[in-house]
């Protein structure tokens, strides 16, 4: 497993981008209407503003490569932003678009991406991170809670989402 830090517009990244989306809008609980696909700009995923990670390794479940020769695909992506701050505030990023392809879960590749998200906002001067959710993604709520994540009030008008957190970083 290796992370490459790209950007929304590589091959790999619209690919992962695309299956994030479409997984999104099918689970989307209909009391909440419609779920709204919003592509990430590409301008606000590269440093200093933010990066993306594609995260590509081989296609295994259970320890066993599920199909041969599929060795170093793109298995995972997610990205952070910085937020808009005064001048004199410490910065702070959202973690956006995090996302592993099926068989990809359950193998621990989440944790290690958000924790590169994570110390790739420190270096860009970030004091927290925060995100935004949906209810209905209870292994996401279990992830960010396992990393220290705490809820917060909504920080922002995000239509498809129900839960926020923070995340202060050492």
């Amino acid at each position: 497993m290796r992370l490459v830090e790209t950007t929304v517009t590589d091959p790999d990244a619209q690919l992962l981008l695309g299956h994030y989306f479409a997984s999104r809008a099918d689970g989307f609980p209909p009391e909440l209407g419609t779920y709204r696909v919003t592509f990430p700009d590409p301008t606000r995923f590269v440093p200093p503003h933010g990066v993306f990670v594609v995260l590509r390794g081989d296609v295994v479940l259970r320890g066993e490569v599920v199909r041969p020769g599929y060795a170093d695909v793109p298995l995972g992506c997610g990205g952070i932003r910085r937020l808009d701050t005064p001048d004199d505030e410490t910065p702070t990023f959202e973690v956006k678009h995090v996302w592993l392809e099926p068989p990809a879960r359950g193998q621990g590749w989440a944790g290690i991406l958000m924790q590169h998200l994570e110390d790739r906002a420190k270096s860009l001067g970030a004091a927290a991170v925060v995100l935004d959710t949906n209810a209905s993604l209870l292994g996401a709520a279990k992830l960010y809670t396992r990393r220290g994540y705490e809820n917060i009030p909504a920080y922002n008008d995000n239509p498809n989402a129900t839960n926020w957190y923070r995340k202060a970083l050492a």
